[in-house]
């Protein structure tokens, strides 16, 4: 009976803990991601502390002298970004008055990121070790900028809070039952189950997200596909999808393959213009 009650506790516990705010943080979309978001964590909490991270990394770079070291490349960078910022309103339309910023980090590393509320940053060698071309750029900053729309990051932290609760739970019950190694098997548990299947859609909606945003900035979504190639080229096939918190650079490609024409209408009337 005490085991019982340990396994219905640790249901309804997480059940409960899951259920979180609903949101609508994008329209719907040509691309078709339209998937409902729970949140149990603020935006604007989130955001505070994007802002004063960012500060802290341009701060640091500019003190090593990395930051925006090339004119003419930070000038490419910020062109491209713009072009995408002015058609972020259309997928969300508090997009408009977000801070957006943009820097390019000297460093021989192939990332890019966008912080929530529209703080960017791209590495110099990623544009240089690939070869980029503009629409190349514009896919990779689009998938970036598309997990702040989304708010991958607060909807992350939300999750964990509940597989965090399930973990911990788990552990109890196998404890209970005289399970070795229980608490192990519950964290193994939560991540193959929770974290990374969650992480691997978040990569998803912004892999076809981003497009579509390029896309209504002039940019050809075929791009997505050659950017992959060279990603391909330069990293292999890495760690096994079900282990990753992304899906394999094959299955990526794929999947933006298949869904170009989703999206190829926007980018020829925006090409039009």
């Amino acid at each position: 009976m005490f085991k019982f009650k340990i396994l219905a506790l640790a249901v309804s516990t997480v059940f409960l803990t899951a259920c979180g705010t609903p949101q609508q943080t994008t329209n719907d979309t040509a691309a078709g991601v339209n998937r409902q978001q729970r949140f149990s964590i603020s935006s604007e909490a989130l955001n505070a502390e994007a802002a004063k991270a960012y500060s802290e990394v341009i701060a640091e770079a500019r003190a090593k002298k990395i930051l925006d070291t090339n004119p003419a490349m930070v000038a490419r960078v910020k062109r491209i970004t713009s072009n995408l910022i002015a058609k972020a309103p259309v997928i969300r339309a508090d997009a408009v008055k977000w801070p957006w910023e943009v820097h390019v980090i000297t460093l021989d590393e192939e990332n890019a990121w966008c912080m929530p509320h529209g703080k960017m940053a791209i590495y110099s060698g990623l544009i240089t070790k690939l070869k980029l071309t503009d629409a190349e750029i514009a896919q990779v900053m689009a998938h970036e900028i598309t997990h702040a729309l989304r708010e991958h990051s607060r909807e992350q932290m939300s999750q964990q809070q509940t597989t965090d609760l399930f973990a911990s739970v788990l552990g109890a019950v196998g404890q209970a039952y005289g399970i070795s190694g229980a608490n192990e098997f519950a964290s193994l548990g939560a991540d193959l189950g929770f974290n990374l299947p969650f992480s691997r859609t978040h990569e998803t909606e912004a892999d076809l997200l981003g497009m579509e945003l390029a896309a209504r900035a002039g940019y050809n979504p075929d791009a997505a596909v050659t950017l992959w190639d060279k990603m391909l080229a330069s990293d292999g096939a890495g760690t096994p999808q079900f282990l990753s918190s992304h899906p394999s650079p094959e299955n990526r490609k794929a999947t933006l393959q298949a869904n170009a024409n989703k999206v190829r209408g926007l980018y020829n009337a925006s090409a039009k213009k």
